[in-house]
């Protein structure tokens, strides 16, 4: 199956099929696209630091998305039980956390209150709110890339 995509960071393009890039089911959809159950992951640079989540209903729809650890290596919010429920899974090792990117002409921010929570054997995700966590919906990044 191609994925026609089309960033700003990766120009207009077609992914190949032999890439073989795995979907990634929702356990729950993302609220406000409660049609989009399936994305995938596509790596925008090479060190591995930003990603198009894209929607295989709809590959205009996506998401860019960060693993936390290099712009905010403090970053450990404490994962509901539920969401651990929900992707079938009780090992939070297996899990992988992503942050979702604004960028912005004069700044670029990460919203910490609401990670996507990847099983990384299963390939289901959620993404989560950390309810009384304090974290920020808008951090600015502290890294360039």
């Amino acid at each position: 199956m191609s994925i026609r995509t089309a960033s700003r960071l990766m120009g207009d393009t077609m992914l190949d099929p032999t890439l073989d890039l795995p979907i990634i089911d929702m356990a729950v959809p993302m609220p406000g696209f409660p049609a989009h159950r399936q994305f995938v992951l596509v790596r925008l640079n090479d060190e591995g630091l930003l990603y198009a989540f894209t929607s295989i209903e709809d590959p205009q729809l996506r998401f860019l998305v960060a693993p936390p650890e290099p712009f905010f290596p403090d970053y450990a919010p404490e994962i509901d039980d539920a969401v651990f429920s929900a992707l079938n899974t009780t090992d939070p090792d297996r899990c992988l956390l992503m942050v979702v990117i604004t960028a912005g002409i004069n700044e670029t921010t990460a919203n910490l209150l609401a990670p996507i929570v990847v099983d990384r054997d299963t390939k289901r995700a959620m993404q989560t709110i950390l309810n009384g966590s304090g974290m920020p919906v808008r951090a600015v990044m502290n890294r360039a890339y």
